[in-house]
């Protein structure tokens, strides 16, 4: 389960919730009155906290989920929702971005994303970044910083079938202090090859549509 806690400024918690399926925190915060930034994520016993520092703000309307191709209502009827928490890192070394290419099983095959993956039961984001890190680009990270909550909702049919699908991203900034040659260690894993890119040369790589949005909120974009 996924709890949303806000705090004001003079330290109380004003606001706590378990994330609906589909939700976004701040959009979540926001219906109920307040905006804030995320500080902290702590994950206890395969539950993750997000903790947010927040103020009021006036109430406005929850965006819906996307909606992906029409379904029928007996489509919809046996759909599972399914919701997933991955860390991912934005590491930039020597003015190159660390990206990594996904895997054919993935349904984007060829595709650029930031490292990172799912969260294992009893792992902090921190933990899985620096893991994710070693097992698709070969790199060792630290200075692992909370920078963002990114949330996508997606209902329809894609190459994994009918979905009902909730990807909640916990964006990180880390650091590598001695960046080497990328090498994939999980082989048959989601990630076929991995590389530094210059940032002078990101315009050219055709990377996933979380990548943008994440260098925005980083300042790389």
């Amino acid at each position: 389960m996924i709890t949303v806690v806000g705090t004001d400024g003079a330290g109380r918690v004003v606001a706590s919730f378990p994330l609906g399926h589909g939700d976004d925190p701040v959009t979540a915060l926001e219906a109920r009155g307040w905006a804030g930034r995320v500080v902290a994520a702590v994950g206890v016993l395969g539950d993750l906290t997000l903790r947010y520092a927040v103020a009021p703000v006036p109430a406005v309307p929850a965006v819906g989920a996307a909606e992906g191709p029409g379904l029928t209502h007996a489509e919809r009827s046996r759909i599972e929702p399914h919701q997933r928490v991955a860390a991912y890192a934005v590491v930039v070394a020597e003015g190159r971005l660390l990206l990594t290419q996904l895997a054919p099983r993935t349904g984007a095959a060829g595709r650029w994303n930031l490292p990172g993956g799912g969260i294992d039961p009893g792992e902090s984001p921190e933990a899985t970044v620096v893991r994710e890190l070693c097992e698709e680009t070969g790199q060792v990270v630290d200075e692992v910083r909370l920078v963002d909550v990114m949330t996508q909702h997606w209902v329809g049919r894609s190459a994994r079938g009918l979905e009902d699908y909730h990807a909640v991203r916990l964006l990180h900034t880390a650091r590598c202090p001695r960046p080497t040659r990328p090498v994939v260690n999980d082989v048959g894993g989601s990630t076929s090859d991995a590389r530094w890119v210059p940032l002078d040369e990101l315009a050219s790589v055709e990377v996933v549509a979380s990548v943008p949005p994440a260098l925005r909120a980083v300042g790389l974009a």
